[in-house]
């Protein structure tokens, strides 16, 4: 009703008279092609009229072919009739459709404008200068954390060299203990050659290197190539011996 009475309705009626027009021909065009059946069928009786008294009563069959060629001559007037409906109907169809395609391809360019709104080349070019600085300070702040160590924090090389060789150090003197030897390869931590005359106990308590050689081993077998010294030497060196091993122990 409002749309009636403010001219909404004008514009409905236009857009629904193509269909109206469509099934006022189609129902016409029915009309047509039943009448067009009737007149097929009234040719076909007076055609047998005509043949069943072609013999005996000339003036009847006369009459029928009379009435055969008026049918038929109706039947060609329905007949373009029907074609001249038909073709209508096929226009106002594809009039129609062509419409109804425009008015959508109108309303996809009216959302397109909705959808873009005041969106230019110039504001589309700064969104993604905008979006190319983020990510290049992303991977910025990304290479900041995951480089090296924390910001503030040096590490001092020398100290680093230092305890590397504590480290070998520590290597060393485990590997002097499991095998009783100091190795010969390393030249840098060999102990200096043993004095004549000197035990062997004796010297490496002088320099420092207090190492557990020998297990269930006499003190004198240790001391490969020299002379047996005297048996009350040979118990003091035991006997310091047992008690290094017993401060090992501890």
């Amino acid at each position: 009703m409002w749309n009636t009475w403010f001219g909404g309705g004008g514009q409905q009626r236009r857009r629904d008279a193509p269909k109206k027009a469509i099934l006022d021909l189609r129902a016409q065009l029915d009309m047509l092609q039943k009448r067009e059946k009737h007149l097929e069928n009234q040719m076909e009786d007076q055609d047998r009229i005509a043949r069943k008294n072609v013999s005996s009563n000339k003036t009847a069959a006369r009459t029928a072919l009379k009435r055969k060629k008026a049918h038929e001559h109706s039947l060609e007037q329905t007949s373009a009739q029907i074609s001249m409906l038909e073709n209508q109907i096929y226009s106002i169809e594809s009039a129609n459709i062509n419409q109804e395609t425009l008015i959508a391809m109108k309303n996809a360019g009216n959302a397109m404008k909705q959808i873009h709104g005041n969106l230019t080349m110039d504001k589309v070019d700064q969104t993604l200068e905008d979006i190319r600085e983020q990510h290049a300070l992303a991977e910025e702040i990304s290479g900041a954390i995951t480089s090296g160590p924390i910001a503030g924090e040096q590490l001092d090389e020398d100290e680093l060299d230092e305890e590397l060789r504590e480290l070998e150090q520590e290597n060393l003197d485990a590997k002097m203990l499991n095998t009783g030897t100091v190795p010969v390869s390393d030249s840098i931590h060999r102990l200096p050659d043993r004095p004549e005359g000197e035990s062997e106990l004796s010297f490496l308590l002088a320099a420092g290197r207090v190492i557990v050689f020998f297990t269930n081993v006499t003190v004198g077998s240790a001391v490969k190539g020299k002379t047996k010294a005297p048996i009350q030497e040979e118990d003091d060196e035991e006997e310091e011996l047992k008690k290094l091993q017993a401060e090992m122990a501890m």
